[in-house]
């Protein structure tokens, strides 16, 4: 029998957690785990950097994408989400996505509608369609999911329905640490040889 992978004997995750690594891709010392982000959903056809505004502009707009908040043609609703993947061997620790969601207009606006009180744990889960593609994944726009919002103003959670697409196996089973070190690298943080001096 083998013995359970305990993820604080491997000297890269000791050195991202205490000392940090320096990324070749930003040039910045990363110390700890960090999320990466989605600016927008696929479907928003501006720059989802540029077209961004302030959350109050979803109450009277048709088209416009924020912070939290997405409608296209005042049809499309989108939310932006956190989509976390366990780490194998690490105890409580997840990597996250921030990503989008689409819900139905109801529960769109009751999300708007509650957004500031920050009381959103009873509401949900709703029913979406994940609105992004990541990198390392075969096609993940449009997997089936539920949006389930949290309490205390924190970005609503998503499950993906379970599949055998690899994003759901990993959300179910979890990331290894070279799986973790591999999408952080597809999305422009190369730590290199994290194991190695620096």
């Amino acid at each position: 029998m083998s013995k359970p992978i305990d993820i604080e004997d491997d000297v890269r995750w000791r050195r991202l957690t205490r000392t940090g690594i320096v990324c070749r891709g930003c040039g910045e010392r990363h110390k700890g785990l960090f999320d990466l982000a989605c600016d927008g959903p696929e479907h928003w056809p501006g720059d989802r950097q540029s077209d961004r505004e302030p959350n109050s502009a979803v109450r009277d707009r048709t088209d416009v994408l924020t912070e939290d908040f997405c409608v296209i043609e005042g049809r499309d609703h989108f939310v932006r989400c956190v989509l976390q993947l366990p780490i194998i061997g690490a105890t409580d620790q997840v990597f996250g996505y921030g990503v989008w969601s689409t819900l139905a207009p109801a529960n769109f606006n009751r999300y708007v509608e509650t957004f500031d009180s920050g009381a959103q744990g009873d509401l949900g889960p709703w029913f979406g369609w994940f609105s992004n593609r990541l990198k390392g994944y075969p096609e993940t726009l449009n997997l089936r999911c539920s949006v389930r919002p949290q309490d205390g103003r924190q970005r609503p959670l998503i499950d993906l329905e379970p599949s055998e697409h690899p994003l759901a196996i990993e959300q179910r089973d979890g990331l290894t640490l070279d799986r973790l070190f591999e999408l952080i690298a597809l999305n422009g943080h190369d730590f290199g040889d994290p194991s190695g001096d620096r």
